[in-house]
């Protein structure tokens, strides 16, 4: 049925409708925008209806959706009301499991977002730094290189930087990776980032060093150690939405285990064998 009553919205937003006169004043959610058989349609209704469209709908000016949108949920009631007790055991049964999931999404969702706090956010980078020192410390490189094809190519290149060319500007014309923009920049990287025959290439080297050709499964190699240091924690916003992520993950679980922890649960599936997820017919009527 959604998806009748929401095409009729798709074809009536390309009319030139108008929104209905009402006082802006005072308007609240609960407005009332029309009735059917005595039940309100109302301003809240209207909103929520109007946040669930898909986005390239959301997008069209309030002009072109009131009216269509006001339209669909009357229609919406009206068969509603029609149909009340007529939806088939398969019917009844999935719209309660999606009430169940529902309310269950929206109360660990406000939970959840109401955990995050800067206060939150601090202790549990706090945390975080607490535990990242308590590790044993681990080297970590800046380099960059530079890819080409061939040995020949990387050796004529290795030339023209033993001559003092500059690595950048060799990266930024030869280099055929993303990083030939950045001059061969790779940034930071620590132990397992990169393939092996390349790590122990750095590994190998001094600050400021170069070496090559080096010949991994990529291509040839020039390799430069820009610089080293030992693992440090990272910065705060670095690390900031990987910890609300893991705020709102435990936030989520613990009201998971108190809800329940205080319900009075009776398990009584023991005596069933998976298989009975095949059992689809049982829906029908």
């Amino acid at each position: 049925m959604g998806r009748f009553t929401r095409m009729s919205v798709v074809l009536a937003a390309g009319l030139a409708f108008s929104a209905p006169a009402i006082a802006q004043d005072d308007v609240t959610r609960d407005t009332v925008l029309a009735t059917v058989n005595g039940t309100n349609i109302t301003l809240g209704h209207l909103l929520a209806a109007r946040d669930a469209l898909p986005e390239q709908f959301r997008e069209l000016p309030a002009d072109a959706l009131f009216e269509p949108l006001v339209e669909q949920l009357i229609e919406q009631t009206a068969i509603m009301q029609m149909a009340d007790g007529t939806l088939s055991a398969r019917e009844q049964i999935t719209l309660e499991n999606e009430q169940r999931a529902f309310v269950a999404n929206a109360a660990l969702s406000r939970i959840a977002e109401s955990a995050v706090t800067d206060d939150a956010i601090e202790q549990a980078y706090g945390a975080f730094v607490t535990e990242f020192d308590g590790q044993e410390p681990t080297p970590e490189y800046n380099a960059s290189h530079i890819i080409v094809e061939t040995e020949e190519e990387a050796a004529a290149l290795r030339a023209q930087l033993d001559e003092g060319a500059d690595f950048a500007e060799l990266a930024r014309e030869h280099s055929f990776d993303g990083a030939a923009a950045n001059g061969g920049s790779l940034g930071w990287f620590g132990p397992g980032a990169m393939i092996p025959e390349f790590e122990e290439a750095v590994e190998a080297l001094e600050v400021g060093e170069y070496m090559g050709p080096l010949e991994t499964q990529f291509g040839w190699h020039l390799v430069l150690l820009n610089d080293m240091r030992m693992s440090q924690a990272p910065e705060l916003e670095e690390v900031r939405e990987a910890l609300v992520q893991n705020i709102q993950r435990e936030a989520a679980q613990e009201e998971l285990d108190r809800a329940t922890g205080s319900a009075t649960i009776e398990r009584a599936y023991e005596d069933l064998t998976p298989d009975v997820l095949t059992r689809s017919e049982l829906l029908d009527d």
